[in-house]
């Protein structure tokens, strides 16, 4: 467990004691070069890729049902947007993290450049963010001083005080996609498995019902691991959006009957 996954912990148990350990001298120094901040189980990324597979793949399930009475064209369109969703999900998730580390990369080339040809103009921005913080008159000056004073603080400060970039790391990509594209995967088949069992009409619904689980459990967990409560509400709104998205599918294979 991260030194911040302990903190939150501690904050959403009202728990002194795991939230103490969490701010000890020790923890903090050790973990400062490598924390990272909401990053519990990848919940970012398997919420991105369930919740959109999930979503996407019952809405052309829903879409094909309305529009015949097979099953087995139910399942072959299903497994179809299944594997496209799930490979379209991983490809997006790698191209997006290459994008911002090259992002992150140029930004920190650029801002390098103009401390060194620039350093007056680079200067007046630590000025002006640190007088923006609060800080006037000789600690100001102080302030400036000492981080200007170390051009590698000086450029660490500009990316993360004034350009509000995190540093990502281009050997996540193909983590980051796996899991994107397994979560979608997972996501989708759990719809398509009433298909093989039952019957179309009532596999339609036993596909509902299971989303609708699957979404409201997603929220509720979401909620509680990152704002510690209102969890039934978080679960309800994710629920009826991923449902009501996923329904116009359904409404448009009713329009299309064949």
């Amino acid at each position: 467990m991260s030194r911040i996954d302990q903190a939150r912990k501690g904050y959403l148990g009202k728990n002194i004691r795991d939230t103490n350990k969490a701010h000890s001298k020790s923890v903090i120094h050790q973990s400062l070069h490598k924390e990272k901040h909401i990053t519990s189980f990848n919940l970012p990324e398997i919420i991105l890729g369930g919740q959109d597979g999930l979503v996407n793949v019952l809405g052309v399930i829903l879409g094909v049902a309305a529009a015949t009475s097979s099953s087995q064209i139910v399942i072959v369109a299903g497994l179809a947007a299944t594997f496209a969703e799930s490979i379209s999900m991983a490809a997006v998730a790698y191209t997006s993290k290459l994008a911002e580390a090259d992002y992150y990369q140029s930004e920190l080339e650029r801002e390098a450049w103009e401390i060194q040809n620039v350093p007056d103009g680079e200067r007046e921005e630590i000025r002006a963010l640190y007088e923006n913080y609060g800080f006037k008159g000789k600690t100001l000056n102080e302030i400036v001083n000492k981080i200007t004073s170390d051009k590698q603080i000086w450029l660490k400060v500009m990316m993360e005080q004034e350009l509000k970039l995190e540093e990502t790391d281009r050997k996540q990509a193909f983590p980051s996609a796996f899991i994107v594209g397994i979560s979608s995967l997972i996501g989708s088949i759990i719809l398509l498995i009433p298909f093989f069992f039952f019957y179309i009409q009532s596999a339609i619904f036993i596909s509902i019902i299971a989303s609708a689980i699957v979404l409201f459990s997603v929220g509720y967990y979401k909620a509680k691991v990152t704002i510690g409560r209102s969890f039934i509400k978080n679960g309800i709104e994710m629920m009826l959006i991923g449902i009501i998205s996923a329904l116009v599918g359904y409404v448009i294979g009713n329009f299309l009957k064949v």
